[in-house]
């Protein structure tokens, strides 16, 4: 087993097997006699040492691998061998180096050219990307500035804060899409050195033709480098911000969705109530997690991309990753459209269930009517559609809601009738009018008062489904009828209802198909009459209630289709 040795190079460690760093070493070594007399000799080996340190980090899959002697054949085989290059000049230009056995693959990197630039090297860095000149990237970028009134100026900005400069020497060969290999580096350097020299030789040529470009060129940079700290300093506070909405947002959603369920509400489970209204068959994990997926994603890209703004040193997602991600964000939308859809389709269809009740009056009775509440389920006196989770007496959940309805109509007949018309949804017209038909409605009649529950219950495994009752009383002519007040918030002024919200609490009496008030004032009856006079005269046709269950379908609900009417009903609902 061979000794590993840790090693810094250009700043980046690395743990190396012992023969392989003995070769290395020895390369290094190699280069530098290489490069004895040449120009520049100090930045070529550090370019090269932080090239051969890259191209070590591209073979590293994780902090703890080993380096061996297959990658630094490689790294030198890429890099070249020293005796490869000839350092005398004439040979310098005209003999081409050895071809070697592995090749960089030389991907062309976007970078900043500030070498060549005029303000913040972006033109002259995406020429040498997209191999156009510099001067017609200017030109285009100064006429959409001006055709987009400005607008361009952000894009060019974000372009200057989010492309890096091409600092080092492989960053200018990557720039260009050279291969990063010892010759190119050596190149490099000696470029830069011959134009130091030329700047030399022709100072004054250059300081008399150049000088209107460095004039605007040190106003540009100064001015740039304004423009670039007011820049930096709101993209900061805009990373700030993400991190704040994307690690909020993650921290509600992981404790909303995953800690919920074992919170109370209102008696019951938050995950009782989601599950109540489930209608798509899913179970309720399977919900919970395709939402944390799919809402949970793209605030953590935010999160992240808050981090990336704020911290430069931190390392990009790798590309499998990110494809991961995104798979399971796709995955989870396409999945809850499906159970979306799903869900509408369970309530596509409404179905209702009619029950006719002779009530224990006679005409010439006075016939009150009051809510009664339900101390067993709810105190609550007042007409309301949410829906809560309560258990009856054995034990078993029940769903609770105070969403019924009550209007006022004639009778066909001498007797007075509650007609009890329960509704709820389902995937089909049987489903709906099966599930409507499990809705428990009691009332009772103590002497002459109706005692009208003011809420209904059905069983939990029926689930929500727009379930309602709605109760349609039915008086004959000549009768008196005295409405409780309680019933205020429960009465509804629908078609062809005769009872008028102001005669609540008063005696009024059914004549002539109308309810007349017999104790009202006179300025609330002045009142009624003149604001609903034109009602009067479209619904009083309408207002009778028959037996007849086509007869009563055209008059009260001729958009609904299959009624079932029981006259009479042979026992009321209970609940055990």
């Amino acid at each position: 087993m061979n000794k590993t040795v840790n090693i810094n190079l250009a700043g980046l460690f690395f743990h190396i097997d012992e023969n392989a760093y003995a070769k290395l070493q020895r390369y290094l070594d190699a280069i530098k006699r290489s490069f004895t007399d040449a120009q520049g000799r100090e930045e070529i080996i550090q370019d090269i040492e932080a090239r051969i340190a890259e191209l070590f980090s591209e073979r590293v899959k994780n902090e703890r691998q080993v380096i061996g002697m297959t990658e630094v054949e490689e790294v030198i085989n890429i890099m070249g061998q020293p005796e490869d290059y000839r350092l005398d000049e004439e040979i310098f230009e005209d003999e081409p180096a050895k071809e070697n056995k592995y090749t960089d693959a030389s991907t062309k990197k976007l970078y900043r050219d500030t070498e060549h630039s005029y303000i913040g090297g972006v033109c002259s860095g995406m020429g040498h990307y997209l191999h156009i000149d510099a001067v017609w990237l200017r030109i285009a970028l100064i006429l959409l500035t001006i055709f987009s009134w400005g607008g361009f100026i952000l894009i060019y900005a974000a372009f200057w804060i989010f492309v890096p400069e091409a600092r080092t020497t492989s960053e200018k060969l990557e720039m260009r899409g050279k291969p990063v290999n010892i010759d190119n580096i050596q190149r490099k350097v000696k470029e830069g050195f011959d134009t130091v020299a030329d700047s030399v030789k022709n100072v004054d040529y250059v300081k008399y033709g150049n000088k209107a470009r460095e004039g605007a060129g040190s106003f540009a940079s100064t001015l740039g480098k304004i423009i670039m700290f007011i820049l930096k300093v709101f993209v900061k506070f805009i990373g700030i911000l993400l991190i704040l909405i994307g690690g909020c947002t993650l921290i509600g959603l992981f404790v909303g969705l995953f800690t919920a369920g074992t919170l109370d509400f209102f008696d019951g489970s938050i995950a009782d109530y989601v599950e109540m209204a489930n209608t798509s068959g899913a179970p309720l994990w399977l919900i919970t997690l395709l939402t944390f997926l799919a809402v949970g994603i793209p605030f953590f890209m935010l999160f992240y991309l808050g981090l990336r703004i704020l911290v430069n040193t931190l390392k990009r997602l790798s590309l499998t990753a990110k494809l991961t991600l995104l798979g399971l964000w796709l995955v989870s939308l396409i999945a809850i459209a499906v159970l979306g859809v799903r869900q509408g389709m369970a309530t596509a269809v409404d179905g209702e269930t009619l029950i006719t009740e002779v009530l224990p009056v006679q005409p010439t009775d006075t016939l009150t009517v009051k809510m009664k509440t339900q101390n067993k389920y709810s105190a609550e006196k007042y007409h309301n559609q949410s829906w809560k989770i309560r258990t009856d007496d054995n034990g078993n959940k029940v769903i609770y809601n105070r969403d019924v309805n009550l209007s006022v109509q004639k009778s066909d007949s001498p007797e007075a009738k509650l007609i009890i018309k329960k509704n709820a949804q389902g995937s089909s017209f049987n489903e709906a009018e099966n599930r409507a038909q499990q809705i428990v409605y009691n009332f009772e009649v103590v002497g002459n008062t109706l005692l009208l529950d003011n809420f209904f219950v059905t069983d939990y495994i029926n689930k929500f489904r727009d379930q309602e009752v709605e109760l349609i009383l039915a008086i004959p002519e000549g009768m008196t009828l005295l409405t409780d007040n309680n019933i205020a918030t429960y009465h509804r002024n629908r078609y062809s209802d005769l009872l008028n919200r102001d005669y609540i609490g008063y005696y009024t009496v059914m004549q002539e198909s109308e309810l007349i008030c017999t104790t009202c004032p006179i300025e609330v009856i002045e009142e009624v009459e003149e604001s609903n006079e034109w009602e009067y005269s479209e619904s009083t046709s309408d207002s009778t209630v028959t037996n007849n269950v086509y007869e009563y379908q055209s008059k009260v609900e001729p958009e609904q289709d299959g009624v079932d009417v029981e006259t009479p009903v042979k026992e009321l609902d209970s609940i055990n």
